[in-house]
C-alpha cells in the first residue's frame, strides 16, 4: 500500500517535544506539520528556533484546519482528557505521549472518546519497538524460554532536584502518579507485552526522605506479582538512585534465561545457545537528564502510526494496549494503600 503524505499538528512544547519533532523531521516526507502550538509564546520562539518547524498561537488554528488529519499530543497528563475530547469531536486522530491520562478515570475516558468518535488512538510507549523488545518477543512467541517461572522488573534511576523543582514535577494534581506513571510505565508496559498482566500484586510503594518537600507521589517502589500460571515477578522502581542505571527486565523459564538491560538483549538456553540483540546496556534517559537518548524509537511509533491510518489497522500501542499498563500501575499503587494483595482489574 502506498504511504499517504498526511497533515498534522503538535499540541504542547514541552520537554518531551523534542523526540517528536526530530521524528517529525525524519519522516517529512510523509507529513506536513502544520503547526506546532503552546500557550505559552516564549516556548513557541524556543522550539521554532531549534526545531524549524511551524508555531501557532491558537490550538483552533489546528483543530479547525479541515485537512489536518492528526494531531500529536504532548502535554502534562492531567489536560490529555479534555484535549483529546476536543480532538475527538473535531475528527482528529491522535498520537498522544504517556500516559494515557493523570487519573484512572481519565485514562478510560481517553480511550472511549477516541472508539466512539471512531478515530485512532496511538500512544507513545516505544520501549516495545526497541530491538531488544522485539527479538525477545519473537522468540517468546516461539517458546524459546520454554514455560516462564519467575520475572524481575528493575527500574533503578535518578532525578535530581532541579527536575523536581520544575512547576507540577512529582505531583498527584498534574502528573497523576509518580516513579510508576512518569517513568518506570515504559519499562512496565515492555513487560506487560512480553509477558501479559498478573492476577495479583502485592508491596509497597512509598516517598522517600530526599524527596518529601518535592513531591506527594511515590520515588520508591518494591512489588510481588503472582501469575495465574504460577508464576512469581518482582518489581522495584526509583528515582532515588544515583546516577541511575540501565533498566532491567529478566525472565527465567524452563529452556532458558533472558536479560534486558537498556536496550541489550541476552538470552542463554539450556541447550548452550546463546543469542543476544540490541545496542549495549547504556542507561537511556535514566541520569540526571531525561532526554539523553536517542530519538529512533519516538519515530518507529509514529512510522507504526501513519503506517495504521494507511492500511485502516490499529496502531501496535493503541489505547486498549496502554490500559493494560495502567491497570497494572493502579493495583500496584491500591495494593501499597491497603496493605494487602489486590486483584488486577481487566477494565
Amino acid at each position: 500500500m502506498s504511504k499517504v503524505s498526511r497533515r498534522v499538528g503538535v499540541i504542547g512544547l514541552g520537554m518531551a517535544s523534542a523526540p517528536h519533532a526530530q521524528s517529525l523531521i525524519d519522516l517529512a516526507g510523509r507529513v506536513e506539520v502544520a503547526g506546532c502550538f503552546s500557550p505559552s509564546a516564549e516556548r513557541r520562539a524556543a522550539f521554532a528556533a531549534r526545531h524549524s518547524l511551524p508555531v501557532v498561537d491558537r490550538l483552533e488554528a489546528l483543530l479547525e484546519d479541515p485537512a489536518l488529519s492528526a494531531v500529536l499530543l504532548l502535554t502534562p497528563p492531567d489536560t490529555h482528557a479534555e484535549l483529546v475530547a476536543r480532538c475527538a469531536a473535531a475528527g482528529k486522530h491522535v498520537l498522544l505521549e504517556k500516559p494515557l491520562d493523570a487519573t484512572p478515570e481519565g485514562a478510560r475516558a481517553v480511550v472511549s472518546a477516541m472508539e466512539a468518535a471512531g478515530l485512532t488512538l496511538g500512544v507513545m510507549l516505544q520501549h516495545r519497538f526497541r530491538a531488544s523488545v522485539e527479538r525477545l518477543a519473537g522468540l517468546m512467541r516461539h517458546g524459546a524460554l520454554g514455560r516462564p517461572l519467575t520475572a524481575a522488573v528493575s527500574v533503578r534511576w535518578w532525578r535530581d532536584a532541579a527536575y523536581y523543582a520544575q512547576p507540577g514535577r512529582g505531583k498527584r494534581a498534574r502528573d497523576g502518579g509518580g516513579v510508576l506513571l512518569t517513568q518506570a510505565i515504559h519499562t512496565l508496559d515492555a513487560f506487560v507485552s512480553l509477558l501479559g498482566l498478573p492476577d495479583r500484586v502485592a508491596g509497597f510503594a512509598a516517598t522517600s526522605v530526599l524527596r518529601k518537600s518535592d513531591m506527594d507521589t511515590e520515588d520508591v517502589v518494591a512489588m510481588a506479582l503472582r501469575y495465574g500460571n504460577g508464576m512469581l515477578a518482582t518489581v522495584n522502581a526509583t528515582t532515588a538512585v544515583y546516577p541511575g542505571y540501565p533498566e532491567r527486565i529478566e525472565i527465567a523459564g524452563s529452556d532458558g534465561s533472558a536479560v534486558l538491560a537498556g536496550d541489550r538483549l541476552e538470552v542463554q538456553l539450556v541447550n548452550g545457545e546463546r543469542i543476544t540483540a540490541g545496542a549495549d546496556g547504556a542507561t537511556l534517559g535514566g541520569g540526571a537528564d531525561p532526554m539523553a537518548f536517542s530519538h529512533q524509537h519516538h519515530r518507529a511509533v509514529l512510522s507504526d502510526f501513519l503506517d495504521a491510518l494507511d492500511e485502516g489497522r490499529r496502531p501496535r500501542v493503541d489505547g486498549r494496549e496502554a490500559l493494560k499498563v495502567h491497570r497494572l500501575i493502579e493495583a500496584m499503587l491500591e495494593a501499597s494503600g491497603s496493605g494487602g494483595s489486590v486483584e488486577v482489574g481487566t477494565s
